[in-house]
């Protein structure tokens, strides 16, 4: 594709179609959609005449469950990150590997934990042989990202210079606290395509260098099984140092895990055991937390039925793909409970 035939104002009117599904209610994104047309006009004009810069990003904490730093782009720049996004996936995404499950379409958690499942099911003959499982993560991931690797990466596929340009614009449109050059931000949905085309490189080194046959991998989550843990260990430094060399990375010191399948690994949010699966302890800890906070805010009035149904759902649908009746009454006693207590205490008032 040619760059003229990516910026059509079709195209721009889809990727704001794409872009406010779920958003509509955002005071941003109804400014912007107020004067929608002036607002997708303008920004053909810009891309049109290569004049477009991506514009400051507005930061703020989060935590999930853990402290994160978000920043978050204008509405006009998030409509180009869909735009760029549609044009890089059917691009990459052929190229990605089946163990890579992250931010895909028909992939995700329950995929990835059900093909592990049926992995170790395999390698320690129906669990009667041990079977050792190494699992890493990369130190500041997103942060760590070099802008000239990605870029080189970029390059393998896209060959259009203005497109090219436009895509270094956004890449290099965000600097981490790791320095210059490097970092990209969790909040762009384009991060999402980055990161698995980045990644994607140690796949490759993984399966055609090392020839490691069982590899997981979710986001900068990744997982080995072998019968030897002393042969885990040599493909830990292997990987480490392609990291180092090839993408300027580094695994996490506090965050290697070697474990047998028989104390329970550790995937996605959930611990495979022989025969069965648990929720991940943190997991479970963060869901009541949450499910409390959507109860304290249904009752105080600020969210509806509706919302507080589609929280509880999802976490209902989490606990199917484990051993969760428990965890699953647990909920809805804490959720019917505290909506009781909410009308005892409203009734009590208004007597």
């Amino acid at each position: 594709m040619k760059y003229r035939e990516l910026i059509t104002l079709e195209n721009l009117f889809s990727a704001w179609d794409a872009f406010k599904i779920g958003k509509q209610k955002k005071p941003d994104v109804l400014l912007f959609e107020r004067n929608l047309e002036d607002n997708i006009f303008k920004l053909y004009e810009e891309l049109s005449t290569k004049t477009y810069e991506h514009q400051a990003y507005r930061t703020f904490h989060l935590y999930d469950p853990k402290f994160r730093i978000i920043n978050k782009a204008s509405v006009r720049d998030r409509v180009v990150h869909h735009l760029i996004f549609k044009f890089l996936e059917p691009l990459y995404q052929p190229a990605f590997i089946r163990q890579s499950y992250s931010c895909q379409p028909g992939k995700g958690i329950h995929l990835a934990i059900n093909d592990l499942a049926r992995t170790l099911r395999k390698v320690s003959s129906n669990y009667t042989r041990r079977v050792w499982a190494l699992k890493l993560d990369i130190r500041k991931f997103f942060d760590s990202i070099d802008h000239d690797v990605l870029f080189q990466l970029v390059k393998k596929k896209v060959t259009d210079p203005d497109i090219l340009h436009l895509l270094d614009k956004i890449i290099r449109s965000f600097c981490s606290t790791q320095g210059p050059g490097r970092g990209v931000p969790i909040g762009n949905l384009t991060s999402q395509i980055f990161s698995n085309m980045y990644l994607s490189e140690l796949d490759y080194f993984v399966k055609f260098n090392l020839k490691e046959r069982h590899y997981f991998r979710y986001a900068d989550d990744f997982l080995f099984l072998h019968y030897s843990a002393a042969h885990l260990q040599a493909v830990q430094d292997s990987v480490g140092r392609f990291l180092k060399e090839s993408l300027r990375l580094t695994i996490h010191p506090n965050k290697i895990i070697l474990r047998t399948l028989q104390q329970g690994i550790d995937f996605v949010g959930y611990v495979e055991l022989p025969q069965h699966r648990v929720l991940r302890t943190s997991t479970k800890h963060r869901m009541f937390t949450k499910m409390k906070q959507k109860v304290r805010s249904y009752n105080d009035g600020k969210s509806d039925e509706e919302e507080l149904g589609q929280t509880l759902q999802s976490y209902l649908g989490v606990l199917k793909h484990c051993s969760g009746y428990d965890i699953e009454q647990r909920l809805l006693h804490e959720v019917w409970l505290r909506k009781e207590q909410a009308i005892l205490f409203q009734n009590h008032a208004t007597a």
